[in-house]
């Protein structure tokens, strides 16, 4: 095992005010990462590691002798994909931004124009497609995306976008992370609030959160209570959600001890959904697992590819119409203990100068109906166009 260097052992940055730290954020300058547990910004480009292998990313960072020993970025849905990970110049760490923000200035809509990626009604016809070969036994479960691309009348500010999100659901994991930009000059973002942990370890505790199983807030109080209800007694919802929490378990199992599974899921709400929840906890046994390597054991999860895993990311491949890039990838960060944070990346958007790719996806199990899962999408989609200002879904 490679000794930690005490620079690695150091604190990564004196503990500041979450909501100063949020108003900081600039894009083309470093990551946002926030979450119950704290707030994280960097800020400038260290090193760009040219691997997102776990092994070598711990390597690399037990041999830092000077500045913070942490690697942040994200990791693409492919895992034969290139990762995008850097060590920042500085971290500052704060404690979560708590339960309410106050607004800031009100600001117009976003103008522009929206296209999806693919028209609604082809998007139906992929979900009949993978019933098809679920009727034919080759799937389980696989989850269909749709994209829309906005088009806006000037270069899009992600400044703004970042701090509604966190107004809107300062609970959520909110992220912002710079990618390689397309196009000269023009910066390129992955930002969005993210419902669902995929791994997280502090120490010896490793903690996932698989989501599955999804409905539609109401405005009404006792409808949208009924709705959660309704949700956790939906057996194809439940089914839905088994199928990745059992897949979670086996995939952890080799490499941790002491899992702790709870019986049956509970419900969890963002502004637009109820989502069924289930926390497994385990403890870790080998120190150089570090939580990018636990991260990877577990990406993708049946959350955002499916039953069985090759089959469903083969149906991906074939059926939607783009490539996912790091949507539903996974964002966070790893240090040189191995502690880290990993969250899907989902609820999110990618904007470089005047374009936004937004993404949804639902998961297609044998008893989905195609319009059902369509509007799924859209009441996803919903996170970011409310953070634009625009309506169509």
């Amino acid at each position: 095992m490679t000794s930690t260097s005490p620079a690695a052992r150091a604190p990564l940055g004196a503990v500041a005010d979450p909501v100063r730290l949020l108003r900081s954020w600039t894009p083309g300058d470093g990551s946002w990462f926030s979450g119950p547990q704290g707030a994280l910004l960097t800020r400038g480009t260290r090193t760009l590691l040219p691997t997102g292998d776990a092994d070598a990313v711990l390597a690399h960072l037990r041999g830092v002798r000077a500045g913070p020993a942490l690697a942040v970025g994200a990791l693409p849905f492919d895992r034969a994909a290139p990762a995008h990970l850097v060590v920042p110049e500085h971290v500052e760490r704060a404690g979560p931004l708590g339960a309410v923000l106050v607004a800031g200035p009100g600001r117009a809509p976003l103008a522009g124009t929206a296209h999806p990626v693919p028209a609604p009604h082809v998007y139906e016809g992929m979900v009949t497609e993978a019933l098809v070969r679920m009727a034919a036994g080759a799937l389980d479960k696989v989850v269909l995306a749709r994209a829309l691309e906005v088009i806006a009348d000037g270069p899009v500010d992600p400044v703004p976008m970042l701090r509604e999100l966190a107004r809107r659901d300062p609970r959520s994991y909110l992220f912002a992370v710079d990618l390689p930009p397309d196009r000269p000059g023009a910066p390129r973002t992955l930002l969005g609030a993210s419902p669902e942990l995929l791994l997280s370890r502090r120490g010896s505790t490793v903690s996932a959160n698989p989501l599955a199983g999804s409905a539609a807030r109401a405005a009404d109080p006792d409808e949208d209570r009924r709705r959660g209800e309704d949700l956790l007694a939906s057996d194809k919802d439940r089914h839905e959600h088994a199928l990745v929490v059992a897949d979670v378990v086996e995939r952890l199992r080799p490499v941790v001890d002491g899992l702790e599974v709870p019986a049956g899921p509970s419900l969890v709400r963002t502004p637009t959904l109820w989502h069924l929840s289930t926390t497994v906890r385990a403890r870790a046994t080998d120190p150089d697992a570090s939580a990018l390597h636990l991260a990877q054991a577990l990406h993708p999860t049946p959350a955002v590819c499916g039953v069985p895993r090759p089959a469903a990311h083969a149906a991906i491949t074939e059926i939607e119409p783009f490539d996912r890039g790091f949507y539903t990838g996974a964002v966070g960060w790893t240090d040189a203990r191995g502690d880290g944070e990993w969250v899907m990346a989902l609820r999110c958007g990618e904007v470089q100068a005047d374009r936004v790719r937004l993404w949804a996806g639902a998961g297609i199990v044998p008893a989905s109906h195609p319009p059902d899962e369509l509007a799924e999408t859209a009441v996803k989609l919903r996170t970011l166009l409310d953070a634009l200002g625009l309506d169509e879904a």
